[in-house]
């Protein structure tokens, strides 16, 4: 058998109003001070109310974050940071979407340590321990909670990430209550996210395994089960939980077996056109799978029946193309956008953004075909 590493967060709690437990978690971890890491949306719905007054009923005092947005800059982490430092904060929650559990656990590691930010960018880069650490996704998409990873937003538009085990939570919170309403434009691409996580897992070049491969398989099960209905019955609380497992089983997945050529020309979208990232990855997706082919095909036809089981009974050949097509059908039926040009990309953007996805070096050696600027460009231009 090939050899194999696998890291995941320390502790899972799934359940319905978990989120009510964070505070007596986190004192168990011993913390009288946390910084609770949010975005003002989350406050507005009354999101976070659960978890915060857990905190204080058990004793922890709370210092409220919740300036994060989107592709979170690095000048608004490491604002954070300093803010945390001065609070003399001894642990980290946050409750709310990727955005809010990256900049989560930077603090975490940053708070506590001298190394430069910029020193991070990498893969286990990462010097000394973090504080206590505490994840509740508010979306059923990024899997940011069972991952040691971090996106940032360096300059203008370039992302960079920060890999290292010390980013994994000591415990990931899933509470589909959380999720119960979630418009659908928000279910579907944070869902086509997750189901994208899967698949780069499964078909990883680098350090694919039986372990990651089972994830990889049972999350694509539960979120091809469950998205149409999430999607059109935001209150469905079987299909929210479905989702929300999905998500971090495929997350876990991904974390050991790296992502690849979706995610790389992905990131570019939101770098220059601030397209949310699971819109982004499901406007190249289907471009991407028809690129990668004749290296994955098999890998597909395996995929194809777990996400899509109307595709069963089909020769492998037949089961990879309809793999391929499903997707190209997924998203209209979940009332996606699905152009490039809808997002506002013109023909004179495309050589940019292959610029820029070829810089993704981090991602690309992870795709099981090779990719080059000249077939970024045309997958680009397919998907315009």
């Amino acid at each position: 058998m090939k050899s194999f590493t696998f890291q995941t967060t320390r502790a899972v709690l799934c359940e319905v109003g978990a989120t009510a437990r964070i505070g007596e978690i986190m004192a168990g971890l011993g913390c009288r001070k946390v910084a609770f890491v949010t975005d003002a949306t989350i406050l507005e719905l009354g999101l976070a109310e659960a978890a915060l007054d857990g905190l204080r009923k058990a004793g922890v005092d709370v210092w409220v974050f919740s300036d994060v947005v989107a592709d979170p800059p690095e000048a608004m982490i490491l604002g954070a940071v300093a803010a945390a430092r001065a609070e003399e904060i001894d642990g980290v929650v946050s409750v709310g979407g990727g955005s809010s559990l990256d900049t989560a656990k930077l603090i975490a590691v940053l708070a506590r340590s001298d190394q430069p930010l910029a020193a991070m960018y990498g893969v286990g880069l990462v010097e000394g321990d973090r504080l206590p650490l505490v994840l509740a996704p508010t979306t059923a998409g990024t899997g940011s909670e069972v991952t040691p990873i971090s996106i940032v937003t360096t300059g203008a538009s370039e992302k960079k990430g920060v890999v290292s085990p010390q980013l994994l939570p000591d415990w990931a919170i899933l509470d589909a209550e959380l999720t119960i309403g979630l418009p659908a434009a928000i279910t579907a691409a944070t869902g086509i996210d997750a189901m994208v996580h899967a698949i780069e897992a499964y078909t990883s070049k680098s350090k694919k395994n039986v372990v990651s491969d089972c994830l990889a398989r049972q999350a694509l099960e539960l979120l091809g089960g469950a998205i149409r209905t999430a999607c059109h019955q935001p209150k469905d609380r079987d299909a929210r939980s479905a989702m929300l497992l999905g998500s971090m089983l495929a997350g876990m997945a991904f974390a050991n077996a790296p992502v690849a050529a979706v995610h790389a020309l992905a990131y570019p979208l939101g770098g220059h056109f601030h397209v949310p990232h699971g819109l982004s990855n499901a406007l190249v997706l289907p471009h991407v799978l028809a690129f990668n082919m004749p290296e994955a095909e098999a890998l597909y036809a395996e995929l194809a029946p777990i996400a899509f089981p109307e595709l069963a009974g089909r020769p492998a050949p037949a089961r990879a193309s309809g793999f391929v097509d499903a997707f190209k059908a997924l998203g209209p039926a979940l009332g996606m956008q699905t152009r490039l040009s809808e997002v506002g990309v013109s023909h004179n953007n495309l050589p940019l953004l292959a610029e820029d996805a070829m810089k993704q070096t981090r991602l690309l050696v992870n795709n099981p075909r090779e990719m080059t600027y000249d077939a970024a460009l045309e997958i680009y231009e397919a998907a315009l």
